[in-house]
């Protein structure tokens, strides 16, 4: 089996954008229930395979750079548009990769310098899902988020739920965003997450159009959900370690609870043999 190098394989205001953030059901097998948009469920297990394929070997982290576009990489990972797990191009090369994502900023440059920190630690890169109105109010952060190397992907202007809205609402709420990140930062977003993990046929069809390859996720940390996590940074990591499975697409947001996790689990995802999956390596054509 091959090895390769993998660089980075990709509060009551708090409370309340806490119980209105990504969890619920979802449009692919990932999560189940269908929540109100204001109070989304905890997210069920993903089985873990039985097996797994030997780990890749990580490199150094390089210096913070702006971040490539996906395609001026080669692309070796591809993705599931059923279940959203990721799988190597090169049915030779090891599985045992991850990838990382953050939704719901960008919010607080104290917190989100501390994730960005953590990732270069571990040499990893991660798409950052932004809300429009949330980059109008900190634009400073979304360039930081550029600046620093990691990806930027798109997550609607006001974080509803677009399964309900026709196509022109979901395309200027997906456009406005990509435009806006496109100014800022001179790079359109290429991934797309739907707020509660349901865009419907509309929202994959409107993503499509713009180019960007659309995702829910695979492994639930359930940060989001109070009851589940009270707070508490190691539930966090307990509760992506029991879903943990090669190819996991890992939700994540940025969070106090969360920024205090993120270095021992991304320690303790090291231990067990994956490395980080690059966004700039996965190839947008969903399989």
């Amino acid at each position: 089996m091959k090895s390769y190098a993998l660089q980075s394989i990709g509060l009551a205001a708090a409370a309340a954008v806490l119980l209105s953030g990504c969890g619920g059901k979802t449009d692919g097998a990932s999560a189940s229930g269908t929540p109100a948009p204001s109070s989304p469920p905890a997210v069920s297990a993903s089985p873990a395979p039985s097996a797994a394929a030997p780990s890749p070997t990580l490199s150094p982290s390089p210096s913070p750079q702006p971040s490539a576009t996906p395609q001026q990489a080669e692309a070796r990972f591809k993705m599931s548009s059923k279940t959203f797990r990721f799988s190597p191009v090169d049915p030779e090369t090891s599985n045992k990769a991850v990838l990382l994502t953050f939704d719901d900023g960008p919010k607080e440059k104290e917190e989100l310098t501390s994730m960005l920190d953590t990732l270069d630690k571990h040499g990893a890169k991660a798409i950052f899902f932004v809300n429009g109105y949330r980059v109008k109010q900190n634009p400073e952060l979304l360039k930081l988020i550029d600046e620093r190397g990691q990806t930027i992907g798109n997550h609607s202007w006001d974080h509803i739920d677009l399964h309900k809205k026709s196509k022109a609402e979901v395309q200027k709420q997906l456009g406005d965003v990509s435009d806006l990140v496109e100014e800022l930062t001179g790079k359109r977003p290429q991934f797309f997450r739907p707020p509660f993990g349901t865009g419907g046929d509309v929202g994959k069809e409107v993503a499509k159009e713009d180019g960007m390859l659309y995702m829910t996720w695979s492994n639930g940390s359930l940060d989001w959900d109070l009851k589940a996590t009270k707070k508490d940074p190691q539930l966090v990591i307990k509760n992506v370690l029991e879903q943990l499975h090669p190819g996991a697409n890992i939700l994540m947001h940025e969070l106090p609870w969360t920024k205090e996790a993120l270095d021992s689990l991304l320690t303790k995802l090291e231990e067990k043999g994956y490395g980080f999956i690059d966004p700039a390596s996965i190839d947008l054509e969903q399989g």
